[in-house]
This record gives structure tokens, C-alpha cells and sequence, in this order.
């Protein structure tokens, strides 16, 4: 496990890697945990003024490891986001240091919902962007159904969330959740850039103003609360029991 991520402080600025290539950086139970933990711990650090969320060998993730996932919560009987996945998406509710995101290749599922939490997203020419959760039975999660309309409009939040539609880095500049696209080879040397620009900032003017961008985070986790339930409820759908089943037998395949 310690090997799928690493967590380094590096000028004011606490890099959160994915590093599992063998499955896309695909995210387990585990990985959900130390991301929860690295964020949490960075509030009271003073030290720290910025975080960074990346993936590696030309991935960012492929979201959940769904064999993980559905261990985690079908095979329990709880529900699906009652794991470390939701203490996850409550520390990003709950984070006050500004979060950038720098995605080279797929983007899949929290992978692009994780996104509508941070506050400035860095994309490689070769990114990706889906969430495929309607074509699996199940709704959108991470309150992306409150950050993804509030940012995009509904129009393009529906073409996204429901229908799925992968979206290219261009596209997802225009649309307005990625501020710059860059070359792959240039996507490190960017993102350390305009974290350091971040950094330079007074802090606390920054914590004010990036508070009063966004809404108040009472308000998404009541969000993230009510896709979970939904969520869960979708996970024993038949429509999703035989989305998964087509899933995993193409995946065997």
C-alpha cells in the first residue's frame, strides 16, 4: 500500500502523487485513507500553504477499483460511502488550503468529480475527463450534483454527469474546469509554477477569499450525504448489478 502514493512537502507545497500503474492508479480503500490523512494533517500546518493532487506514469486515475470498492461496501451490507472514500471526500469538503490538480491522461469517475473541489486544475494535452456513473446504474457522487452545475451550468453538467460524455483537456478549458493545458512533458515544471505563485500569497487572505468562492462546506457534505445514500441504494439496483456484471466479465475477458 505505501507504494500506490506518496506524500511529499516540498516548498510550502505537500504533493499528493497516485502511484499504482499497474491499475491506472486506480483507488482502493487504502489509498482514500492516506489522501484523507494528508489533507486533514496539512490544516493545522502552517507550514504547508498549498496541496497538490497527481497521478503518475501519464495516468491521474481511473477512479475506483470497483472490486475494491464493492468489497468495501456491498459485501459489508453498509453503505458504499460509508468507508474511507467518504472520509476522503469530507476532507476535501473540509479543506481550507488551496488544492490544485495536475491530470495527464484519464480522469475517471472521482477522478474528474474530485476536481469540482479544487481551485486551480492544470491538465497534459493528453487528458481525459469522464464520469461514467449513470452507464453504471448509479448517480454522481463527491457533490459533484451541486460543484459540477455550479461551475459548468446545468446544460453541460447533464451532458457530463448523465449521459457521460468523456470531455478532452481542450474542451474541459472551454468548458471551465481546467485552467490551463499544457504539454505532458510540461506538466510538473507548470504545476510546481503556479504553486509557488499560490504560495507567495498572504495565507489568510487567501483562506478568506477562496471561502467566499465556494459554498460553505455545511452544504456539500450535506450533498456528498445525499448522493451516498442514493448511491448505495443504485449499488443494489438491478440496472447496476448487471452493469457491474457486464463489467467485470468483459474485464475477465
Amino acid at each position: 500500500m505505501p507504494g500506490h502514493l506518496t506524500v511529499t512537502d516540498q516548498d510550502a507545497t505537500r504533493f499528493i502523487t497516485l502511484q499504482r500503474p499497474e491499475k491506472k492508479n486506480a483507488l482502493t480503500q487504502g489509498m482514500y485513507r492516506m489522501m484523507s490523512d494528508a489533507i486533514d494533517a496539512a490544516q493545522e500546518d502552517s507550514s504547508i500553504r498549498c496541496l497538490v493532487i497527481t497521478g503518475s506514469n501519464g495516468i491521474f486515475t481511473a477512479g475506483n477499483d470497483l472490486e475494491d470498492f464493492m468489497k468495501a461496501g456491498i459485501a459489508q451490507g453498509s453503505m458504499p460511502r460509508e468507508t474511507t472514500a467518504t472520509q476522503f471526500l469530507y476532507a476535501l469538503a473540509n479543506n481550507t488550503k488551496p488544492l490544485v490538480a495536475a491530470v495527464d491522461g484519464l480522469a475517471i469517475g472521482i477522478g474528474t468529480t474530485m476536481l469540482f473541489h479544487c481551485d486551480y486544475v492544470l491538465a497534459s494535452s493528453n487528458a481525459s475527463f469522464s464520469t461514467p456513473f449513470v452507464k453504471l446504474g448509479l448517480v454522481p457522487e463527491g457533490a459533484s450534483s451541486l460543484l459540477m452545475p455550479h461551475s459548468l451550468g446545468h446544460h453541460r453538467a447533464f451532458e457530463t454527469l448523465v449521459m457521460g460524455r468523456s470531455i478532452d483537456a481542450e474542451a474541459a478549458r472551454t468548458a471551465g474546469f481546467v485552467n490551463e493545458v499544457v504539454a505532458p512533458d510540461q506538466l510538473e515544471q507548470a504545476t510546481r509554477k503556479v504553486a509557488a505563485e499560490i504560495c507567495a500569497l498572504p495565507a489568510e487572505a487567501v483562506a478568506i477569499s477562496r471561502s467566499l468562492l465556494r459554498p460553505a462546506p455545511d452544504e456539500i457534505i450535506r450533498r456528498i450525504d445525499e448522493e451516498g445514500q442514493l448511491f448505495s441504494e443504485r449499488m443494489r439496483s438491478k440496472e447496476a448489478m448487471a452493469a457491474f456484471t457486464q463489467f467485470f466479465s468483459r474485464k475477465r475477458g
